[in-house]
């Protein structure tokens, strides 16, 4: 598995296709139980090759209940975007993460974790691993039919403030039994 994690790490493939050398910014572990499946890294994450690490990242840690220290022990957490390197800006916000990074290396790099349970952190990471046809806010207000496999999550950006304003059961139902099941696992 080291094997693979550092040739991830050192992976290349697109970069004919990104604005910046890649940096591909993963995370994991043979003991991680929790995987969280997001869509790429952002700017500051590139910059300084640390995930989660901008105000989403804070708020997803909120939602986890976890310390910085916890999130980033990738004995506990590991951390596979679907697109491993900053893909750029687009109008809206960064651009969809490349397509290249999930197929390659996903499945080569978790089948030598003891993952438990998987958070599918927006649109892209549901529509890659869910077979379902269903929107976001249908993934995540049904989000019991993806246990004991997955948790579907909004992503934590601030740009989803009004989504959250909108739907404030996430964060009364779903965030519990998910610091529930994230505690359980990895005994902080």
């Amino acid at each position: 598995m080291i094997n693979d994690f550092e040739q991830a790490r050192n992976c290349r493939v697109c970069e004919a296709h990104l604005p910046l050398t890649p940096r591909p910014i993963i995370q994991g572990s043979q003991r991680a139980k929790i995987l969280i499946i997001g869509q790429a890294p952002g700017l500051k994450a590139h910059q300084t090759q640390k995930p989660w690490n901008d105000p989403s990242g804070v708020r997803l840690r909120t939602w986890l209940g976890l310390s910085d220290a916890q999130f980033y022990d990738e004995n506990n957490i590991a951390i596979l975007p679907m697109g491993f390197c900053y893909p750029g800006k687009a109008k809206s916000g960064d651009k969809p993460p490349r397509k290249e990074c999930a197929p390659l290396w996903h499945e080569k790099l978790i089948k030598y974790m003891a993952i438990k349970h998987i958070l599918l952190i927006g649109q892209y990471a549901q529509s890659y691993y869910l077979a379902d046809k269903l929107n976001l806010t249908q993934r995540v207000r049904n989000w019991q039919e993806y246990q004991p496999k997955y948790f579907v999550l909004p992503h934590p950006s601030p740009r989803n403030n009004i989504w959250l304003k909108k739907n404030p059961w996430f964060e009364e139902q779903v965030v519990p039994k998910m610091q529930s099941v994230v505690a359980e696992l990895t005994k902080f």
